[in-house]
């Protein structure tokens, strides 16, 4: 059974009325199949679909990026990859079935695959804790991440997640510091790394696996820095503003490309992934492969600089800045005072140490 959204009464209607076409044993009997009326319908569904999706509000577009039936992080490390070998376990306290991660084999080519998986039926989705990461999740990916980095496997991560998840045991165990360290790790890499944004890109849950070279998203997926709901808890006092929340966040692929925060929109269907997902499995493959080929050929120092400069250059040119900055103007900058006493914390002997900065002191 297809699950509608509430701006899809037409096109609910349509697809019900072709159904009924299509098949021959009707309330009436066997009867001749109206091919000339299908194919009517058929255009004008395909034409309805363009239309509505082609002007989508924020708000529709959160409600479509979280459809129960968008392919999932599994779908993708299932049809996309090769000789997947899932590996669990923190190795400091349990596994965390919210992500997904092992090496596999993509374009002949051995890669790390990571997912934050929220499940398909409501049986899943709870093994899962709906994608919501707890701290021993985030510790995996970092072991993984650094077990990739060593032996010059390049990452590729899926993002689907309304955030990490606000347990008080996961906050008992350390889930700021874990997505923090996972932040950490994922700019130290000196691996290529991809990140695609396949649904909810929700808060530091999302980040601490997005902090890629190049972070891919989906036409309908949403990206941002609290829920709609949250933000219009929080800056009105009431729940019910998420559209104009959902207008003030940039939230969606078009704003935050236009903002460079991700590089590049991965095209869906007409009536978003869900409705072909044959063809989003071709778009993102397509994608993963062209980036993945830019990345492949370069240095280890110049893929660390790189992505450092990507997440430097952020809000520099656009957005709330009121001029633009170069990026060498980011760097810190080092006065002679800095250096001497660089020196003489690294000075071998404290005493002679100590002279020293006595004598350059003098001399200046």
């Amino acid at each position: 059974m297809k699950n509608y959204l509430n701006f899809e009464e037409d096109i609910k209607k349509l697809e019900l009325e072709l159904d009924q076409l299509k098949d021959p044993y009707n309330k009436e009997g066997l009867s001749e199949v109206d091919t000339d009326k299908i194919k009517n319908l058929q255009e004008e569904l395909e034409e309805k679909l363009k239309y509505i999706y082609s002007n989508l509000n924020p708000l529709q577009t959160v409600l479509v990026a979280r459809h129960e039936d968008r392919p999932k992080s599994k779908f993708f490390i299932d049809n996309l990859f090769t000789d997947f070998i899932a590996l669990s376990g923190d190795r400091y306290y349990a596994e965390d079935k919210s992500v997904i991660a092992g090496f596999a084999k993509f374009n002949d080519k051995s890669v790390l695959v990571i997912g934050q998986e929220k499940g398909e039926s409501l049986e899943t989705r709870i093994e899962r804790n709906f994608g919501m990461m707890r701290p021993e999740g985030y510790r995996k990916t970092i072991r993984l991440m650094k077990l990739a980095n060593k032996f010059k496997i390049p990452i590729i991560s899926f993002v689907d997640t309304p955030g990490a998840y606000p347990g008080v045991g996961a906050e008992e165990r350390g889930q700021a510091e874990a997505i923090a360290k996972s932040i950490e790790c994922c700019i130290e890499l000196t691996v290529p790394t991809i990140s695609v944004i396949i649904g909810e890109g929700g808060s530091g849950g999302a980040i601490a696996l997005a902090s890629s070279n190049k972070v891919l998203m989906l036409q309908n997926a949403i990206y941002s820095v609290i829920s709609p709901e949250g933000c219009a808890t929080i800056l009105w006092k009431d729940p019910t503003k998420i559209l104009e929340a959902s207008k003030a966040m940039k939230l969606t692929a078009g704003d935050l490309l236009n903002l460079e925060i991700i590089d590049e929109i991965v095209q869906e269907p007409a009536g978003g992934a869900h409705r072909d997902k044959s063809l989003i499995l071709k778009n993102v493959r397509n994608s993963i492969l062209k980036n993945l080929d830019l990345l492949i050929n370069l240095e280890p120092e110049e893929i660390l600089l790189q992505r450092k400069n990507r997440f430097l250059s952020i809000g520099r040119k656009k957005g709330f800045a009121n001029k633009k900055t170069d990026n060498e103007k980011l760097s810190m900058k080092v006065t002679i005072l800095d250096k001497i006493q660089s020196l003489f914390v690294s000075y071998k002997y404290p005493i002679l140490g100590f002279f020293f900065f006595l004598c350059i002191i003098l001399i200046f």
